[in-house]
């Protein structure tokens, strides 16, 4: 499976979504909603493990490098045990999917767990695809948490996690891979999808630029907020998140000290210099701007209301267990 196998790397709310559904539009490519297979084997205990399990994660941690080191090639045989598990569940899906060379599999959180994959599957396809990290963060906030930006950022601080993550994939590369900037790629879809034909060796289809029309279902991918409003790569949203931050004093305040706090060398890698982010945000402020009007559908944002708002009542403790046996169930919607 390793040769027919593509994963998008990025984080959430980057423009993977609008890739996905672009390459899944090519004629050799087959992709559906994320399959999250990677991200639970490589927190079984031997790479990473948990903080909360119905078993004790220590005594599994433990075992399991005792029962690793004592297998004839070590380390390369628990990774086979775990290749050959998710090989199997890739190979049987693409194997519906009639005439498909590629499965592409677009799970951000696997940005976490970079090194585990790459080691995993050092021969698969990667397609790394990066955006401003204000960028990503503002869109973060007002596609899953309503513009609570306290509540987002208690939930998941990320940049702290995926800058990082991404920055030191694109400038170690420890793997074959193509990367494209979410700008660069909006402002010319044709160039950047050639590009990407071109590292997967297959043939140039201009055709699923304009994913819409590829009659591609893609339940569970994306929010009603952003990639289905359009039928190919727009760039109305480059620059709108400087207006969504600036608008707000205590906002703006809290972005400083985020941007503050990443390593400058990681903004540098992914093209957006921290002297550069904040000359973004002081014009923005300097222009007195206010923040652009998300519309979505009354469904959606109504579900998003109510689940923001469990979120913040169990973050301050206002309510007991019940509500957070719910959460527990709800909480697929809101994970990154």
């Amino acid at each position: 499976m390793q040769e027919r196998l593509i994963f998008l790397v990025g984080a959430p709310r980057s423009g993977t979504t609008l890739l996905a559904r672009i390459l899944s539009a090519h004629s050799a490519v087959y992709g559906r909603a994320e399959p999250h297979l990677i991200t639970p084997i490589a927190h079984l205990g031997y790479y990473a493990g948990v903080q909360k399990a119905p078993y004790d994660p220590f005594n599994v941690q433990q075992a399991i490098h005792e029962f690793v080191d004592d297998l004839p090639r070590g380390e390369e045989d628990y990774l086979d045990a775990l290749r050959a598990y998710a090989d199997t569940m890739y190979g049987r899906m693409l194997d519906t999917a009639e005439g498909k060379r590629f499965f592409l599999d677009k799970t951000p959180a696997y940005a976490l767990v970079l090194p585990f994959l790459t080691k995993l599957y050092p021969r698969a396809k990667y397609v790394v695809l990066t955006r401003h990290p204000l960028a990503i963060l503002t869109s973060y906030v007002n596609s899953f948490f309503d513009g609570e930006w306290e509540v987002a950022l208690g939930h998941n601080p990320i940049l702290e996690r995926y800058v990082p993550a991404l920055a030191k994939m694109v400038r170690e590369k420890p793997v074959p891979l193509v990367h494209l900037r979410y700008e660069e790629f909006v402002a010319d879809p044709e160039a950047g999808f050639r590009t990407v034909c071109d590292y997967l060796g297959v043939e140039f289809e201009a055709s699923a630029i304009d994913y819409q029309e590829s009659g591609k279902s893609f339940e569970g991918l994306g929010d009603p907020t952003g990639v289905h409003q359009h039928d190919r790569p727009v760039t109305s949203s480059v620059g709108s998140w400087a207006g969504e931050i600036a608008a707000n004093p205590e906002t703006l305040a809290l972005v400083r000290g985020l941007v503050d706090a990443l390593d400058p060398a990681d903004l540098d890698t992914l093209g957006h210099p921290r002297d550069t982010i904040m000359a973004q945000l002081d014009e923005a402020e300097g222009k007195g701007a206010k923040p652009r009007k998300r519309k979505a559908p009354l469904k959606y944002t109504l579900q998003r209301k109510l689940l923001v708002q469990i979120r913040k009542d169990i973050h301050q403790n206002a309510l007991g267990r019940a509500l957070k046996r719910l959460r527990f169930a709800l909480d697929v919607v809101l994970r990154e």
